[in-house]
């Protein structure tokens, strides 16, 4: 995905360092992410959510808070109510720049703070928390035995993931005054609540209580299986599809081009995402979709790999031109289902080939077709199967013209 780096001004006047992961076409609709206490925009789970959106069509700003990541300022000097204002001058710049954010997505206290924030982003039309406590003073658990040391003294060091960070009073006292559950009693756009129920560092019960604070329209997803960090390749992935199915609901998306009605054929663009080994976004007119390779040879499994693309191909074309026969024959064929491999076999053991030696492709491909059809117009149509464009392409001399783009 295109990727962008950039600075904004704060709420304390510090530059904060952002990140902006855009489609490779156009773009349907702008989300903000907040990610999680004392990480950054560059944190697995938001980096990977954030391309996988891109992938949709949903550009997603990312951005270090106060004296974190790449950010200015001292992390110390931050509180809840500054990383709320942060979020909003976020969407300001969004709006100043680009366009306004519809799409708000918070993860672990950065939903807290994107449940802040929502009402004061008007633009706003569809809210998502992933395992967000209900109150932000969930967090000062972490570190429960300095604070009395904290409030006595005015500020102490905290050991938070195996990092120290500096935590004052003034802090403890913001947290402390927070009533989110009101604010999401007035929140007023659509919510969805992501939570795994075997989290244990903020508690299903969190999601509970916004839930039931919450006004509809309002939904849950478990993340069964899923850690509060998402630190799985595949529940991020899993996060990005929901919300990106769930926000086209609420959202008003960008106008896509008319779909292209003419003979002329069409490109396919097939551009590496640079967001794992092999992952790439392919992208065929108004459509975009993700192919990679499974996990056991170095992928993420994130789309369907090479080969199994040169099989759907094939397999629709063939379930394509036999409902076609059918219709303009009037033959009662209910549906037509294809199950194709692709494997390799001797070229010793293939009677019929041409060739003689070393190893063939072979794709076995099964059509099962439903319908009340006697014994003749079964016959027929897998006559017709074999009659497919992409099959007589596949089977016919086919020549691959290379060239460097300029």
């Amino acid at each position: 995905m295109p990727h962008e780096r950039f600075q904004f001004t704060g709420v304390g006047g510090h530059q904060l360092a952002a990140a902006l992961d855009t489609p490779d076409g156009p773009i349907e609709a702008y989300a903000l992410f907040a990610h999680c206490f004392t990480c950054g925009k560059d944190v697995l789970a938001a980096k990977r959510i954030a391309v996988a959106l891109a992938a949709k069509g949903i550009a997603t700003l990312r951005f270090d808070f106060t004296g974190l990541g790449s950010s200015e300022g001292e992390f110390a000097n931050s509180t809840f109510t500054s990383n709320v204002a942060d979020l909003v001058r976020a969407a300001d710049h969004l709006r100043e720049t680009r366009k306004a954010p519809a799409i708000l997505i918070g993860h672990s206290l950065g939903g807290a703070a994107i449940l802040a924030a929502a009402g004061r982003i008007p633009e706003a039309k569809a809210v998502a928390t992933i395992a967000a406590p209900s109150d932000p003073v969930h967090v000062t658990h972490f570190f429960k035995d300095r604070i009395e040391d904290i409030r006595a003294q005015g500020e102490g060091e905290v050991s938070l993931a195996g990092r120290p960070f500096r935590i004052k009073r003034e802090f403890l006292d913001d947290v402390a005054e927070q009533n989110l559950m009101a604010q999401v009693k007035q929140l007023h756009k659509a919510l969805l609540i992501m939570h795994s129920p075997t989290d244990d560092t903020v508690g299903i019960d969190n999601a509970t209580h916004i839930f039931s604070a919450a006004r509809h329209p309002k939904s849950f997803v478990s993340l069964a299986g899923a850690d509060h960090l998402l630190s799985g390749k595949q529940d991020a992935a899993y996060v990005a599809d929901v919300i990106g199915a769930w926000a086209e609901r609420y959202v008003e998306l960008a106008p896509q081009p008319a779909a292209d009605t003419g003979t002329a054929p069409r490109n396919v663009v097939v551009q590496e995402t640079r967001a794992g080994k092999f992952q790439q976004i392919v992208t065929a007119g108004p459509h975009r979709m993700l192919a990679d390779e499974p996990v056991a040879v170095g992928g993420q499994d994130s789309g369907p790999g090479p080969y199994d693309f040169v099989l759907a191909g094939l397999g629709a074309c063939t379930s394509m031109t036999m409902r076609m026969y059918a219709d303009r024959k009037s033959l009662p064929l209910d549906r037509v289902t294809v199950t194709l491999t692709h494997s390799k076999i001797y070229a010793k053991d293939c009677e019929e080939c041409e060739t003689r030696e070393g190893m063939l492709d072979q794709i076995d491909r099964v059509i099962r077709i439903e319908g009340e059809l006697d014994a003749d117009q079964r016959k027929r149509l897998m006559e017709i199967a074999d009659k497919c464009p992409v099959h007589k392409t596949l089977t016919s001399e086919v020549r691959i013209v290379t060239k460097a783009a300029e």
